[in-house]
């Protein structure tokens, strides 16, 4: 199973508690699986992000493979 990392931005840094983590998993649906297991709140938060593979656009769906970057971006206000 490819080792991957992913960063969290805004709300989803402050509900993980940290800047980013590193987990195994196969999609971007496992790696959210796996780093919000039993942390409710990042969950949450990571149910309404965004996620970028290596800077482009992806769904939940998206393999991963060994080494690779996810960002997690919820959504932001401001103008």
């Amino acid at each position: 199973m490819p080792e991957v990392t992913i960063r969290y931005f805004a709300a989803a840094r402050a509900a993980a508690g940290e800047s980013s983590a590193t987990a195994q998993a196969a999609s971007v649906k496992e790696l959210v699986g796996a780093v919000s297991a039993d942390r409710p709140e990042l969950a949450r938060v990571l149910g309404i992000c965004t996620f970028l593979l290596d800077g482009e656009r992806v769904d939940l769906d998206t393999n991963l493979s060994d080494g690779s970057l996810v960002d997690a971006l919820p959504p932001f206000a401001g103008g």
